[in-house]
């Protein structure tokens, strides 16, 4: 990840790169899940609608503070504890803000409930450990090629252990990107969908009108042709007698 700068800033403070500050906030993150055993509803409150809180809580072992190897009657448990905790009906001064946390539990729960949802949660680990154990291979063989030492700070337990972590939120975070731009793919589809069967149901509307229109004149028509007809075979019988009749042949007058 590209650094943004080096140079001091005014009070002399080296500006953070996004990497190191997201490190930094992970190590408050950290200190404060060693104090879990003594967090209060409002700090659990408070951990859960934290900034960046949407982007953390996509990781349901991060919202319940469990290793995804834990075994799912532990996981229960923690449910029940947090949830507890932050119920509303424990937090009646900060009823909102605890319905909120409660959800969010409540929603980390049911993932990793079902079987089906907790695989796939598992497999984004998978997949995070297989993505950070490739970026530690890359890392060595760049430091080798520049003739450095092939030891990195991810040979620490503790660092690798992080390292995994920040991997694993990344591709939560993907696949909530990709889920939400397929639902407005998806919405958009329905739409163009609706309007055209709108459209269609319009053009059907105003042919069935004009169909009806058409049957219902069509007597009006035919009486009109009849009449036309009639009209035309009375003209025809007049001139035909018309042209029967012979006039008198005038006399020259004598004196």
């Amino acid at each position: 990840m590209a650094s943004v700068g080096t140079r001091p800033n005014s009070n002399g403070r080296v500006p953070l790169d996004k990497e190191t500050a997201f490190n930094e906030f992970y190590t408050e993150v950290k200190e404060i899940e060693k104090k879990d055993s003594v967090l209060t509803p409002k700090q659990q409150i408070d951990r859960l609608l934290r900034p960046g809180s949407t982007y953390f809580n996509l990781n349901p072992f991060e919202v319940l503070q469990i290793d995804p190897d834990v075994a799912i009657d532990e996981v229960k448990k923690k449910y029940k504890r947090l949830s507890i905790l932050v119920h509303p009906d424990k937090n009646q001064d900060d009823p909102e803000r605890a319905q909120q946390a409660f959800e969010i539990v409540n929603k980390a729960w049911k993932t990793l409930e079902n079987e089906e949802t907790r695989k796939k949660c598992m497999e984004v680990i998978e997949e995070a450990k297989g993505r950070t154990d490739l970026m530690i291979e890359e890392k060595k063989k760049r430091q080798k090629k520049e003739g450095k030492e092939t030891w990195v700070e991810e040979d620490n337990p503790e660092k690798y252990k992080h390292a995994v972590y920040v991997m694993t939120m990344k591709l939560f975070a993907d696949m909530e990107r990709r889920r939400r731009e397929l639902e407005i793919r998806d919405t958009e589809e329905r739409k163009r969908k609706r309007e055209a069967e709108i459209e269609e149901e319009e053009k059907a509307k105003i042919q069935k009108e004009w169909q009806k229109n058409f049957e219902e004149s069509r007597q009006n028509r035919v009486d009109s042709w009849k009449a036309f007809q009639a009209g035309t075979s009375s003209q025809k019988a007049k001139t035909k007698k018309l042209k029967g009749f012979k006039p008198p042949k005038h006399k020259a007058e004598t004196r």
